[in-house]
């Protein structure tokens, strides 16, 4: 599975976003897509994901609970992040993913909030 991620730029705090991952044609099933980021020197931690089949289940971190909404699309191969509220602790490179027997990652795209 490819992933192509885009989206990211510079905001002002306060501000909004939305980022895209696509998923290329893949033979394995896809269970779930979502993001994670890494700010700098610090550890990769989850954003949001989504179940791509069923119920569309979702997961959030705690940090973005309530600004942050994870959509996907009716074939399961894109995810959409709509970030709001973005404040600077949210600056980080963001990673899509995509789950099927392994755990499949995007390049990267770079959100900046400044203050």
């Amino acid at each position: 599975v490819q992933l192509q991620a885009s989206g990211g730029g510079l905001v002002q705090a306060g501000g909004s976003l939305r980022l895209s991952c696509v998923a290329s044609e893949s033979t394995f099933i896809i269970n779930a897509m979502g993001w994670y980021r890494q700010a700098a020197d610090q550890t990769r931690e989850l954003v949001a994901t989504i179940a791509t089949g069923g119920d569309g289940r979702i997961k959030y971190g705690d940090s973005v609970k309530g600004r942050f909404t994870i959509s996907r699309d009716n074939a399961g191969n894109t995810v959409y992040l709509q970030m709001n509220s973005l404040k600077p602790e949210d600056t980080a490179v963001y990673y899509c993913f995509a789950q099927t027997h392994q755990t499949f990652w995007g390049q990267g795209t770079l959100v900046t909030v400044s203050s």
